[in-house]
């Protein structure tokens, strides 16, 4: 780092990247320190830094130290091992020894008793729900919430119709012609094994998935002004069902709480909307299929008069940011629920979404909020 970039970040004072230590002198502390780091997004360790931002500085018999409790602390007493940098600078005549770590790759991390930590702000916590320690395994790819238990739900459960006509569509062959039953059928497509449902199967094909999974719903909201802490609200429901039927009325509850421009088309016509119904597709198919279902927490739209706010549960996966989605890329969380979508939504699973919501309306933001564990489109509204 450069020197006005330190003094800058010494400054602005801790936050979930930056820590500052006076000096370091045990190996377990300097341990959790490190997987916290690695189970978030990394960040940098200033040590020879007070709490408040003081420069202490550090004897050459301090750095050699702390450098040897630090390949301790990484190859031993974090699990697996990181592998941290360090650098030396010079801030107002004093060393200060500036350890580096990434954000790791191999989550989640553990300390030599088993204890998962990650950062809580400037601080650190033990991770203890299963659903947050799921996320970790979650974002090193060892595990996927779509493929998980569906609490409870079993073939019977199937919306066989749905579930026949979706099979034919993608294979080409009727369901009844198969010869093998149809609960092998569900474990060889991976919708779930020994008779029940994982999320996928649930959540894509049974008749009432909300009556078991009630936090995975959409839940929209039209207010008349441009806050939502207005006591009042012109429409609001929940909306439940399977994906495609929550799909498709979202898209109705916005459309419904939009202007229609009648433009050059007829009196009699209903106009178009305000916004381009496939900005709407794109952006409600990418959060249903996209959102963390680690998260038990309900995907919400609300309608302002200046904006629509998407609001998906979960940040940005792995390493991707709002660039990267803006470019087209893309990374597929829940893969197996992903493949299905594409037979089931507009939705093609190639990133081309993002992209095709912006060449026909430019005009949305998209947030990824860490602190808040939530993915955000706004879509602006055009005022008259």
């Amino acid at each position: 780092m450069e020197i006005i970039d330190i003094i800058q970040t010494i400054t602005r004072g801790e936050d979930s990247q930056n820590q500052f230590k006076k000096n370091i002198n045990n190996v377990d502390a300097l341990a959790i320190e490190l997987i916290a780091f690695s189970n978030t997004v990394g960040g940098k360790i200033f040590v020879g830094v007070s709490d408040d931002g003081e420069i202490e500085g550090l004897s050459s018999n301090d750095i050699h130290r702390i450098n040897q409790l630090l390949s301790n602390a990484a190859s031993q007493n974090v699990k697996p091992a990181v592998n941290p940098l360090t650098e030396i600078v010079m801030v107002n005549e004093k060393r200060v020894l500036i350890i580096y770590v990434a954000k790791g790759i191999n989550k989640p991390y553990q300390d030599k008793n088993g204890a998962f930590w990650v950062k809580n702000g400037a601080d650190k916590r033990k991770a203890t729900s299963r659903e947050e320690i799921q996320r970790l395994f979650q974002d090193s790819g060892m595990v996927h919430a779509d493929t998980t238990p569906a609490n409870g739900m079993t073939i019977a459960d199937l919306d066989m119709p749905f579930f026949s006509k979706i099979f034919e569509k993608i294979y080409g062959e009727s369901l009844d012609s198969q010869k093998i039953s149809l609960d092998k059928i569900i474990n060889n497509l991976n919708l779930g094994e020994n008779g029940n449902l994982n999320l996928t199967g649930a959540l894509l094909f049974a008749r009432s998935p909300s009556n078991r999974l009630p936090a995975y719903i959409v839940v929209a909201v039209s207010f008349p002004g441009e806050s939502i802490t207005t006591e009042s609200y012109i429409d609001k429901k929940n909306i439940t069902g399977k994906i495609s039927d929550i799909f498709q009325q979202t898209i109705s509850f916005i459309l419904t709480n939009l202007k229609h421009i009648q433009g050059e088309q007829g009196i009699n016509s209903v106009g178009k909307p305000e916004i381009p119904r496939i900005v709407l597709e794109e952006l409600i198919a990418n959060a249903l299929v996209h959102r963390d279902y680690f998260v038990s927490a309900p995907i919400r739209v609300f309608i302002f008069s200046n904006r629509i706010v998407i609001v998906s549960p979960g940040t940005l996966p792995n390493n991707l940011t709002v660039e990267n989605v803006k470019a087209g890329n893309s990374n597929m969380r829940n893969p197996v629920l992903a493949s299905f979508a594409r037979y089931i939504l507009p939705y093609s699973g190639v990133g081309s979404g993002i992209l095709r919501a912006l060449k026909n309306y430019p005009d949305i933001d998209f947030i990824d909020d860490r602190d808040g564990n939530q993915f955000k489109c706004i879509i602006k509204r055009k005022l008259e």
